[in-house]
């Protein structure tokens, strides 16, 4: 081949990390903090089932950390939209529906890791793994119908549907090295960036704010699907004791991202090695400086904050007032991809 050129806090959007060294986001977790104290609460007590080993499947994947991006977006721009009553119920919300889309991710994929440790699948089997994801996705419904409203409600039901047709399409294109933009963009945006979405609007459409809502819901789009191409990027050029990501997972994978198609269009010989089947270990680190010299993460990157500005278009048009909690959107909106620079 010759190749050129026990938690009481959630761990922060860099997964694994203390809360304090999270400092281009601190001021959004300082104002959420009590709250997302209540959601790692919450979260214990919304798993609790009387069947056993539902509880210990579920609590198994929660206790692993994770970003808890989901519960933060959802507080702050609840808060920005104006909401002042209790939030912790909510901001749980999209992340168990985040908790049982992963179970089920996982077995579809046959991962291997999530979240530094095995995957639940591979300790507890798949059927009671999927099943249980079954009973996050359902709570998550359940929640949002209490304490969102009707809006709310339909509304993820909606995004549970995109949810599941993202996931179809990513894995009816696993290996196609033809995936071109649009197609990889629709798949962030329905399997990753709709729940995003739905948590960016969920406080505006509990206080039946529909017009806020709408312009969060964009924001949300957006945002979502620069945070998924920024994760995307640091596939190749991330520091794993970061982002808790073992760097080249994806590329070992043979998943298509766009550094990866940016990439494919200027290395001479990576689409014929790509397509001789999965990469032996001993050629990945050559294909990683291949992929890296050649450019492809920082247009990707380029990318994902073309994606941050059409998000921050839409928050304005919300013509929210100027407070400390909307500052926080704009700060976790810009920090998504600038995590990678």
């Amino acid at each position: 081949m010759e190749l050129q050129a026990h938690r009481t806090l959630p761990a922060g959007l860099h997964a694994g990390a203390p809360l304090t060294t999270v400092a281009p986001v601190s001021r959004g977790f300082e104002l959420m903090a009590p709250e997302l104290v209540a959601v790692e609460r919450t979260l214990g007590e919304l798993l609790h089932s009387s069947v056993p080993a539902v509880e210990r499947i579920s609590r198994y994947l929660v206790e692993a950390g994770g970003k808890r991006l989901r519960p933060l977006l959802t507080g702050l721009c609840a808060r920005a939209a104006g909401h002042d009553g209790p939030l912790a119920r909510l901001m749980c919300v999209g992340e168990l529906m985040h908790l049982g889309s992963l179970l089920h991710d996982d077995v579809v994929d046959d991962g291997m890791e999530r979240r530094g440790r095995k995957t639940a699948h591979r300790v507890y089997g798949n059927p009671g793994v999927i099943l249980t994801g079954d009973f996050c996705l359902a709570r998550s419904m359940w929640l949002a119908a209490q304490e969102g409203g009707f809006t709310a409600v339909s509304e993820l039901g909606h995004t549970a549907t995109l949810m599941a047709e993202g996931e179809v399409l990513q894995l009816l294109n696993a290996g196609n090295l033809d995936l071109d933009l649009p197609t990889y963009i629709e798949i962030l945006d329905k399997k990753s960036a709709a729940l995003i979405a739905w948590c960016a609007a969920a406080g505006a459409w509990n206080l039946q704010q529909d017009e806020i809502a709408a312009c969060l819901k964009r924001f949300g789009h957006e945002v979502g699907i620069a945070f998924q191409i920024t994760d995307d990027v640091l596939d190749y050029v991330g520091d794993q004791r970061a982002t808790g990501k073992r760097i080249g997972a994806d590329l070992a994978e043979g998943k298509m991202t766009l550094p990866l198609i940016f990439a494919m269009e200027r290395v001479p010989g990576l689409r014929q090695t790509l397509a001789e089947g999965p990469l032996p270990a001993a050629v990945q680190p050559e294909v990683l400086a291949a992929v890296r010299s050649s450019g492809a993460p920082e247009d990707a990157l380029a990318e994902a904050r073309s994606r941050v500005e059409a998000a921050l278009a839409s928050l304005d048009a919300a013509r929210l007032p100027d407070t400390p909690w909307r500052d926080a959107v704009v700060g976790l909106a810009h920090h998504l991809v600038e995590r990678a620079a």
